[in-house]
């Protein structure tokens, strides 16, 4: 099953950035999602932990990625989402999905998601239910 998830309507793998924004310390959970990424057939970018909005939008746009996801248990979910969607949409990644998840409240979870950020996931999410969202999306709004 590793790749018939994602490579059955592409002609490579999907490619995901993974990274912690901010001071952050906790990145267990984001090793755990890059583990289950690269086990269902994608690529993964693992840019460690203490990355700034600008680091992980630039490291997305060299290494062409399909879609970013972001581990955030510091409570700055209301900051960084954000910021990170302003300098996609700045510079253009309109067909990159910014995914996410650590403890992030409902409510700010439907502010962001409106602001568009894709779905958020909270701490005991499916690493299968994550992999075939990312999936999906990526078959639905990308093209190569």
């Amino acid at each position: 099953m590793k790749n018939e998830m994602n490579t059955s309507a592409h002609h490579r793998p999907i490619r995901v950035l993974v990274a912690k924004v901010g001071l952050d310390g906790h990145d267990r959970g984001a090793k755990v999602i890059a583990t289950a990424l690269r086990n269902a057939g994608m690529e993964v970018i693992y840019t460690g932990l203490r990355q700034t909005p600008e680091m992980v939008v630039n490291a997305a746009l060299q290494e062409d990625v399909d879609a970013i996801g972001i581990s955030i248990l510091s409570g700055a979910h209301m900051t960084v989402f954000p910021k990170i969607i302003a300098l996609m949409k700045k510079k253009d990644m309109k067909d990159v999905l910014l995914t996410g998840g650590g403890i992030i409240p409902e409510d700010d979870m439907k502010t962001l998601n409106d602001s568009g950020v894709g779905k958020l996931f909270a701490p005991g999410a499916a690493t299968t239910e994550i992999a075939s969202y990312i999936t999906n999306w990526v078959k639905e709004h990308r093209d190569f």
